[in-house]
């Protein structure tokens, strides 16, 4: 009776001891931030990715998570302020709209490590993670060509912004390194940022395409870009992915994806802040380090032939070799 009264007064301790533990545990998991763009986690694109990266980081590292989504541009400062004075050990900007807002908040927190998805701010504290969206975009482009039947192919961007310019660009050249003769018929969404989240009027545009003679659009426009699957689907056209493989979207109507890795440039952004290993500066992920490239599934493999992929393989190791320039509107003067 002793043992069991001696018992009954160190279990108490024994229990605040290990809930102080797990406590400690639990605050000791490195605490990442992620503030997605217009869109959201949902929007099969950009978004999507960068949430997948952040999520496998969860599962492998066991960090803890936290996102946020903007409903609107205005939000993307006090929302990286309010991560960043929490201290989160990392805070993870998805969207080039960010770019202003994470240069005046890692000035002000120079301290707080920030990684920014597709823009670049040049400070001590700020990893960027860019794109060579113009070697993928060509890769589509000569595969839009080669499956093209009327030699009309289309592209839809989202936002007219350089950055969308700069897929058009390396798309065009792609169809015109099959077919110089080929059109390209171009429509941007719109000027502000709802363009990334409006399938209505990128839906629109892609049956505007199909009409006057196009059979394959690409869509770089985020979330709007279902309704541009949704054209391809009711039209019995083909639409182009971008940024997620978007394959399963809509099987059969879905020719590829150009897939940038959004989620292993987010993936390694929160595994160095884990290990120990984070540099800021710019990392470009391009056709060399497997950064961008075009998708091939159980959905869209029977549109793509052998001879379509072998062609378009071949531009692919050119590119990497250097014996194709794929032109690039960042540097078209």
């Amino acid at each position: 009776m002793k043992t069991l009264t001696q018992l009954s007064k160190v279990a108490p301790i024994l229990t605040l001891a290990l809930s102080l533990l797990f406590q400690a545990q639990a605050h000791s998991a490195v605490r990442v931030g992620l503030v997605l763009d217009r869109g959201g986690k949902d929007d099969n694109s950009f978004n999507a990715a960068a949430f997948k990266g952040a999520e496998l980081a969860k599962k492998d590292f066991g960090t803890d998570l936290k996102y946020v989504e903007a409903t609107d541009d205005n939000a993307f400062e006090a929302m990286l302020r309010s991560l960043a004075q929490k201290k989160f050990d990392i805070v993870i900007a998805v969207g080039i709209s960010q770019v202003d807002a994470v240069k005046k908040v890692a000035a002000q927190f120079p301290q707080q490590k920030f990684a920014l998805v597709d823009g670049i701010v040049d400070l001590p504290n700020v990893r960027s993670l860019v794109f060579a969206e113009h070697e993928g975009s060509f890769l589509v482009g000569a595969i839009a060509a080669q499956v093209s039947k009327t030699g009309k192919v289309g592209f839809i961007g989202g936002m007219d912004i350089p950055l969308i310019r700069r897929f058009k660009m390396g798309y065009e050249a792609g169809a015109k390194a099959i077919n110089p003769k080929a059109t390209v018929l171009t429509n941007y969404v719109g000027m502000t940022a709802d363009a990334w989240n409006n399938p209505a009027k990128a839906k629109e545009l892609a049956v505007h395409q199909f009409d006057a003679g196009a059979d394959v659009v690409f869509s770089a426009a985020g979330a709007s870009g279902n309704g541009v699957f949704d054209a391809a689907e009711e039209m019995k056209k083909l639409a182009i992915g971008v940024d997620s493989n978007q394959n399963g979207v809509k099987p059969g109507y879905v020719l590829t994806s150009m897939v940038k890795k959004v989620d292993q440039a987010v993936y390694m952004a929160c595994k160095d802040t884990v290990k120990g290993t984070y540099t800021a500066g710019t990392v470009v992920y391009g056709l060399d380090n497997q950064g961008v490239e075009y998708s091939v599934d159980r959905f869209n493999e029977k549109l793509l032939s052998v001879e379509v992929r072998k062609k378009v393989d071949e531009l692919k190791a050119k590119i990497i070799a250097g014996k194709i320039r794929v032109p690039d509107y960042y540097k078209k003067k």
